[in-house]
């Protein structure tokens, strides 16, 4: 019989839960200095595809920097692959079924209970000053309360020449023709022989170097976060990154079809990239401007890595990082292509797999990585048990600190992810264990629509679906199984 999962969700929503602060476990395994600062560092539609990730190919020289003075999480999930959901859930510590935050329009404390503090927000009531650059929630949400800065500060989103939230901003005449011409949705890329503040990206970076001199003459601790927006359509790049990659050397996905078997309520019509000129209304990109946007997007890649060094070197310059946490995370990855399909919207491997590098005074496992299951729900608790603050007890996330110490002790069975379709009617709950990714799609009375089933014991894009072979029967029965129960306990409060 099949198990309504949305009505489980529901009943466990409903148990009492206590908002209050519990103290992290007194051994800790980390002796960081009471109220270590912050830097909270955000990039756009980062896909797992760095020198630090194997790729050497990728020219991401700071972040790699960074990774051999932190730690790598090889297997880290976001809960919803879409900016917003996938921001509000790691933001709050809540998964999107607690959230209730599914699209780019909800704005999270409509629908949250009023007790639930965000990150910065919990840091500042133990004692922090909390400011931002850039984007750290979508689009144009500033979210007063999470910031010491009056207002949420709208100059923080406002540059002398454009407003941030419509920071799809070209610098080309020709690029900006071909924008009015259609309704805004200018090339899908850009390169220019400009200095990389002629872009959004470099003046975040710059602000954020403004910001760090002058909470360094201040004894508070701080967090300060940064956001970057590329690698984020379109592809917008000082030409000096695009000159980092050989374009005869951009080979194209070698899946550019979907695994065999997979159900239609898998994929997206992209239309994200749609909406670019030069980009067919339907049907499949050329080979010609598919290498294009490869190089556009490693491009991006590498002008966002080289914001990152300027904003770490500072710190570095200021004598502060000796007691500043630093962590690294992509809100979801991206397709390039792979399976025939482009940007995000899904719950396969590529879309819900994205970078998560963690920073902090006396590691003494810097350089290493961990394999272990780790979701951005984490990233809450964690950040609290580095600066040795109290946990709020809605968190749903369990702290990945231990990890840091022992980077190969057994951790987590799943990570969750989820996606809607067809306006919520439909939901597909996916669960990645450590061989596969089981995905159930079902509608709002619980019957199901379609499963998945992938092994990615060896590679992250799979070939076929297995979930319709006899073969795997009994696989896909267990798997459902621990679906439900490890959905229904993730959505209780966390254990930490």
């Amino acid at each position: 019989m099949m198990v309504n999962l949305r009505s489980l969700f529901i009943i466990l929503i409903g148990l009492p839960t206590l908002f209050s602060c519990q103290s992290p476990a007194p051994d800790t395994v980390f002796e960081t200095k009471p109220l270590s600062n912050v830097l909270f560092i955000a990039v756009d539609d980062l896909r797992p595809e760095l020198g630090c990730y194997g790729k050497d190919y990728i020219q991401s020289p700071n972040i790699d920097r960074l990774a051999s003075q932190g730690m790598v999480f090889n297997r880290a999930y976001c809960q919803q692959a879409v900016c917003s959901p996938s921001r509000t859930s790691l933001m709050t510590g809540l998964r999107p079924d607690s959230s209730h935050v599914y699209d780019l329009q909800t704005y999270f404390r409509d629908v949250v209970p009023a007790s639930v503090t965000t990150i910065p927000e919990h840091f500042m009531q133990q004692g922090y000053h909390a400011e931002f650059w850039g984007k750290i929630y979508h689009a144009a949400i500033l979210d007063s309360p999470s910031w010491s800065i009056e207002g949420g500060n709208q100059d923080r989103r406002i540059e002398p020449q454009w407003p941030m939230e419509n920071w799809r901003a070209y610098v080309t005449d020709e690029s900006n023709a071909m924008a009015d011409q259609n309704d805004g949705g200018g090339p899908p890329y850009e390169r220019a022989v400009v200095p990389d503040t002629a872009y959004p990206d470099g003046i975040v970076a710059e602000r954020a170097i403004e910001t760090l001199n002058q909470l360094s003459q201040q004894d508070q601790p701080f967090f300060l976060g940064v956001g970057f927006y590329k690698p984020h359509l379109p592809f917008n790049a000082p030409q000096k990154y695009w000159d980092l990659y050989d374009p005869a050397e951009i080979e194209l996905s070698d899946q550019d079809t979907p695994p065999d078997e997979a159900p239609a309520v898998a994929f997206t019509e992209w239309g994200e990239l749609r909406a670019y000129s030069l980009i067919p209304r339907q049907g499949e990109v050329s080979d010609s401007m598919a290498r294009n946007l490869i190089h556009g997007y490693r491009a991006c890649v590498s002008y966002t890595d080289a914001q990152i060094g300027k904003v770490v070197d500072e710190l570095d310059r200021l004598g502060l990082r000796d007691n500043t946490i630093i962590i690294l995370w992509g809100d979801h990855g991206w397709k390039l292509g792979d399976y025939g399909d482009w940007t995000k919207h899904t719950n396969f491997e590529l879309d819900t797999r994205s970078p998560l590098i963690v920073s902090a005074p006396g590691m003494e496992t810097a350089g290493q990585q961990t394999d272990a299951l780790v979701e951005f729900v984490d990233i809450y608790p964690s950040l609290c048990e580095l600066a040795g603050l109290p946990l709020p007890n809605h968190l749903q996330g369990k702290s990945f600190v231990p990890l840091m110490s022992d980077p190969s002790q057994d951790w987590k069975q799943v990570a969750l992810s989820q996606f809607p379709r067809q306006r919520g009617e439909v939901m597909g709950y996916s669960m990645r264990t450590d061989r596969y990714r089981y995905t159930r799609w079902q509608d709002t009375s619980g019957t199901m629509v379609a499963q998945e089933l992938y092994d990615h014991q060896d590679n992250p894009i799979a070939h076929q679906n297995l979930a319709v072979s006899a073969e795997y029967a009994d696989t896909v029965q267990r798997l459902d199984i621990l679906l439900t129960q490890e959905w229904a306990t993730s959505l209780s409060v966390r254990e930490n």
